[in-house]
């Protein structure tokens, strides 16, 4: 029992099937064989004997028998063994393999797979929405969960993306100009990292671990897309422009520090508010600025 008094559920798990190699056993369907050809032209040639032709059918039903228990096995492919919808273990031996033919064999594929999910319009953690699709690579690892623990473990991996995805996606803000925050544009790395973390904890119940994973498409929804680059555009140039004063104020600050401690020149105050405001326009300035040069006195 688990805490609120449901009943806990009862996980399969995997083990070692009882199985032997196809070719030891082929090794004796072919004995058999011979020896059921043996008895069968010794009576038709020579005298009639009756216990051979009992040899000869023997060795007829045996074959059958042991005929219908091969199976084979590819690289990265498992069966898992049933005897009347029992689970009796997963076989993952390569070849030519025998079981007793009324044991069942279902084939489950163990290498990786790749999938892309769809495009799915997910809100943002600012509630702004935005279209996200994943790439995964996952594979089974567990198969006796794969086979009864879900429905379809294949389509349990792609609602089990959508929904991770969307989680993910619901966590962070798509992007952030000041970059405080993380985000899902600009912190790829991170975002992959739990986003495999978050896929592994959901498809542990089908006995399915992911190997990668990472955002392949991240947008925002075509309804906000032009106001969004608006936006996108003027906090860029507002980031710009307090980049340019804070160096400009900066700038300006180091001169009129120089020419005072060299004594190249001294300003009153009036002067000094001048000069601020010429050499503001000049750094802070779309456009080159024309000079103009002063022939009199400076007062």
């Amino acid at each position: 029992m688990v805490d609120g008094g449901t009943p806990a559920l009862n996980r399969s798990r995997e083990t070692r099937a009882l199985t032997q190699s196809g070719y030891l056993m082929l090794l004796i369907w072919v004995l058999l064989a011979g020896v059921a050809a043996w008895a069968a032209i010794s009576n038709i040639n020579g005298v009639e004997v009756g216990w051979k032709w009992g040899v000869v059918v023997g060795s007829a039903v045996l074959g059958t028998i042991i005929l219908c228990g091969f199976y084979l096995i590819n690289p990265n492919e498992a069966a898992a063994i049933q005897l009347f919808g029992a689970y009796k273990g997963t076989d993952r031996e390569e070849g030519l393999r025998w079981v007793l033919p009324w044991l069942t064999r279902k084939k489950i594929a163990v290498r990786a797979n790749n999938v892309i999910s769809d495009k799915i319009k997910v809100n943002d953690l600012r509630g702004n929405p935005i279209e996200m699709a994943a790439q995964v690579v996952w594979r089974v690892t567990d198969t006796a969960q794969a086979l009864f623990d879900v429905d379809d473990y294949k389509e349990f991996v792609m609602a089990q993306i959508e929904a991770a995805v969307r989680s993910i996606g619901s966590r962070y803000p798509y992007d952030d100009i000041e970059h405080q925050e993380v985000t899902l544009r600009g912190n790829h790395d991170e975002v992959g990292v739990e986003l495999r973390k978050a896929l592994i904890e959901r498809l542990s119940v089908a006995g399915i671990t992911v190997d990668e994973c990472g955002l392949t498409h991240l947008a925002y929804a075509q309804e906000i897309a032009g106001a969004m680059l608006r936006r996108q555009q003027a906090e860029a140039v507002i980031s710009a422009r307090k980049k340019l004063v804070e160096g400009a104020v900066t700038m300006v600050e180091m001169a009129l520090n120089l020419l005072a401690e060299k004594g190249v020149v001294e300003l009153d105050d009036e002067r000094k508010a001048a000069m601020v405001s010429n050499l503001m326009v000049v750094l802070c300035g779309e456009r080159d600025t024309q000079p103009v040069v002063n022939a009199g006195s400076l007062y």
